[in-house]
């Protein structure tokens, strides 16, 4: 099994649960492969990373996605667009709206202005933010290849928003509750997070 680890806004290829996901594996599934990469840049960029990555790691073994907040909304798309099954935690499902918070008050602002520079360094601008605009998440073409984790308190995304889309397009959601955005007690749900990338991947 492949499993492409897909970080969330302020993250990078070395976020905390990717390379927790990447040790349990190491230790306890030795045929597990965990990829883990850089997705700082445009989002054009990072969607077709993502598909070529797919594309080409489907010919050697089955793939799974886990994708982390904003990592949840390209897992999503990626899998729309692959049909490869995903694993989203606490995903972000309208970045076009709860990143305009790096906009501010500006209406009108050249389209390679930056916004924000991650922590990882991609630099925002309104040209990803339309770019995000124009690919809104609107329907889920595998919903039997989706499962989604949300802890109840996340203090960053709506995760009432993000389970009513997951369920009325038929993807399976589990509200754990408690936690936060994060997912601090990720280390400790990784042999149930195991279980659940394989159930996908005979579904």
């Amino acid at each position: 099994m492949n499993i492409i680890y897909i970080h969330g806004l302020d993250s990078d290829a070395n976020s905390t649960k990717g390379i927790l996901l990447e040790s349990y594996c190491q230790q306890h599934h030795a045929d597990i492969n965990v990829y883990r990469p850089d997705l700082n840049s445009a989002p054009a960029q990072v969607f077709e990373q993502l598909v070529k990555l797919v594309t080409a790691l489907n010919g050697k073994d089955k793939t799974v996605l886990i994708g982390s907040s904003l990592g949840g909304y390209f897992s999503t798309l990626v899998s729309n667009h692959t049909g490869c099954p995903a694993l989203l935690l606490n995903p972000s499902i309208q970045p076009h709206v709860t990143l305009q918070r790096f906009a501010h008050e500006f209406l009108e602002l050249p389209e390679n202005q930056i916004l924000h520079t991650t922590a990882g360094g991609w630099e925002i601008t309104p040209a990803d933010l339309q770019w995000f605009a124009d690919h809104q998440l609107v329907s889920i073409n595998y919903p039997n290849k989706i499962e989604v984790l949300l802890k109840e308190d996340d203090e960053l995304l709506n995760a009432e928003l993000s389970k009513d889309f997951y369920q009325t397009q038929g993807a399976t959601v589990t509200v754990q509750a408690g936690g936060d955005h994060r997912f601090t007690d990720f280390g400790e749900q990784l042999p149930m997070v195991i279980d659940m990338l394989q159930r996908l991947l005979s579904a």
